[in-house]
């Protein structure tokens, strides 16, 4: 059905590998793969083998849980998206945080080990196929919102407890920033890190 690869850590890896809890889950403890490095295992690619069917409107989605904590998702692969390499962001061991309500063991049993679920869901009921991919677009407007701010500060006046700047400052802040890629076409890239 499918595969995983840890790059720079493994072969690939079938099914197998992985204990099926059920029909649609399975999971790989990574204490026994990795012992307690798991979080040293940044990235993982999943992808479906060749032959094997899923429903157009299924996905393979990815998850991780520390010890203690809830299961995370991390992205998913469908039929349109056979593979995948997907960060690994481990939460915090305990954290009972921003999980996910995947369910693989019992609600009151705490998990003793890392874990990476693989479970077959509904495209729909999914956030994103491409968590990764949201996160870089998240992180990069941060930081052109960021640029802009501090190019705004430096021509700031006071009046009051209210900074008040030029009418024309988002202006010459753009035209400055279209240059400055134009000049540098790394300087984009800066903001995507």
């Amino acid at each position: 059905m499918f595969g995983v690869v840890f790059p720079n850590r493994s072969f690939p890896i079938d099914i197998s590998t992985f204990a099926q809890i059920d029909t649609f889950h399975w999971v790989l403890d990574m204490n026994t793969f990795v012992g307690e490095a798991y979080d040293q295992v940044r990235e993982m690619c999943i992808f479906l083998l060749n032959g094997f069917t899923l429903p157009p409107n299924k996905a393979l989605a990815v998850y991780v849980q520390s010890p203690g904590s809830p299961f995370v998702y991390c992205g998913a692969v469908t039929l349109s998206r056979p593979s995948a390499v997907l960060p690994l962001p481990w939460p915090e061991p305990g954290d009972a945080g921003a999980g996910q309500p995947l369910q693989l063991t019992s609600p009151d049993a705490a998990p003793l080990s890392a874990k990476i679920g693989v479970s077959v869901e509904d495209v729909g009921a999914l956030a994103s196929l491409d968590v990764a991919a949201e996160r870089r677009i998240e992180r990069m407007a941060m930081r052109v919102g960021e640029n802009l701010f501090n190019f705004m500060q430096s021509f700031c006046g006071l009046d009051g407890s209210k900074l008040v700047v030029p009418t024309d400052i988002l202006d010459r802040w753009f035209k400055k920033f279209q240059e400055r890629a134009k000049r540098d076409p790394e300087y984009l890239k800066g903001f995507a890190l």
